[in-house]
């Protein structure tokens, strides 16, 4: 409960999320001072610093350094950060099949149709560079 005067403390995670979507929308290297005057909230510079040298040690954003300051740019798009850690986390199983069985099973229909889109695509892509590459796609089964 927030003392008066205070207000409540947001989860971390939210306030992740906030500073990984404003050097999204920002599409260039931003430093913690920057991004902190952009989500004009009563955060100390310090935090936000933290934020994102958490995230620089995880990967998720990389840094320069310009000036005097480092500047923060996001590796991936949430897209890519979403698809990052369902691999992170697939790859701790020892069943992936199980687990991959399990996801493809509690997909709503119109998402179970995008992903059958998709691998069907990724399957054509990857026989389309095949044949470019000088080798043939060998057929389900063997040769």
């Amino acid at each position: 409960m927030a003392r008066e005067g205070q207000e409540a403390r947001r989860p971390h995670g939210e306030l992740v999320a906030d500073v990984l979507a404003v050097l999204w929308a920002a599409g260039e290297p931003m430093t913690a001072r920057q991004v902190k005057g952009v989500l004009r909230q009563d955060l100390a510079r310090t935090t936000v610093t933290t934020i994102l040298a958490r995230l620089h040690e995880k990967g998720t954003v990389e840094r320069t350094r310009p000036g005097r300051s480092f500047a923060y740019a996001p590796v991936s798009d949430a897209a890519g950060l979403a698809a990052g850690r369902m691999r992170r986390e697939l790859e701790k199983e020892p069943r992936r099949d199980l687990v991959l069985k399990r996801f493809v099973s509690s997909l709503s229909t119109d998402d179970g149709d995008v992903l059958r889109r998709l691998l069907i695509e990724t399957e054509a892509g990857t026989e389309a560079q095949a044949g470019a590459a000088g080798g043939e796609a060998v057929p389900e089964g063997g040769a």
